[in-house]
């Protein structure tokens, strides 16, 4: 009698935590349904209004003197190159003048170190152009070998472009993904029978700029291309929105 009892006690508990787990398990299913989360994605494709190219230009010798001078007549040679090809004087910044004092070192036939031996004076000077010119600029950097036919090895780099209206391409993305993350959440809700209630959390993603029409690969901290004349922004943004 005793162990029916208590076999009965058990069944009964056992019951009540069974019906408890089930209840906690359909309002944690409820809860879940109430909540929609979706990825709101925008592209804007856009141009470069700020280009800025840096070349440099070296003279060596053993008179330092004589080095400087010839390397500050690259410079005037190279002024008025720029000018000539309708940049502004404004858009120039040369730099200071760098030394460098070089040796080659002397071994013997076993490769041992025995002296140095001095080979002058290395002078090497930078000029940066700076403008909103971008065509004008990109086209004058191709160019820029004609300096060569003057005796002057320019070394050109190659340009960097860049946007200086980001913030609002930035801005703009925003709004779009938005209106993309709500019209994705509203066919979801419409689709289940519901309707979309009110915004409950959003989550912006990283601002990316690629080139456009290239293959590059988005940075987990934000690809930023600067090689590109043309570029591609996007970004994404995640919304959570309660369900009515």
């Amino acid at each position: 009698m005793r162990s029916t009892i208590i076999t009965a006690v058990i069944i009964g508990l056992s019951a009540i935590i069974a019906f408890a787990l089930i209840g906690n398990a359909y309002k944690y299913r409820s809860k879940t349904m109430e909540t929609i989360v979706v990825t709101g994605l925008a592209e804007k494709d856009f141009n470069s209004d700020l280009i800025v190219w840096n070349g440099s230009y070296s003279r060596k010798s053993f008179d330092l003197k004589e080095a400087y001078s010839t390397l500050k007549a690259d410079e005037n040679a190279i002024r008025s190159y720029l000018l000539k090809k309708g940049l502004n004087a404004g858009n120039m910044v040369f730099s200071s003048v760098v030394i460098n004092k070089e040796f080659s070192q002397q071994t013997n036939a076993n490769g041992q170190y025995l002296s140095q031996q001095f080979t002058g004076y290395n002078l090497t000077q930078s000029v940066k152009i700076e403008s909103n010119e971008v065509e004008k600029v990109d086209k004058i950097s191709r160019e820029a070998a004609e300096l060569i036919q003057s005796g002057i090895e320019f070394n050109s780099s190659a340009p960097m472009f860049y946007n200086t209206k980001l913030s609002q391409v930035k801005m703009e993305l925003l709004g779009k993904a938005s209106a993309d993350a709500r019209s994705r959440a509203e066919t979801i809700a419409k689709n289940a029978g519901s309707s979309l209630g009110e915004l409950k959390k959003a989550t912006m993603g990283i601002f990316q700029i690629t080139g456009k029409n290239s293959n590059e690969d988005y940075s987990y901290g934000g690809a930023f291309n600067t090689s590109n004349k043309y570029k591609t922004g996007s970004i994404t943004i995640k919304m959570e929105f309660s369900a009515d």
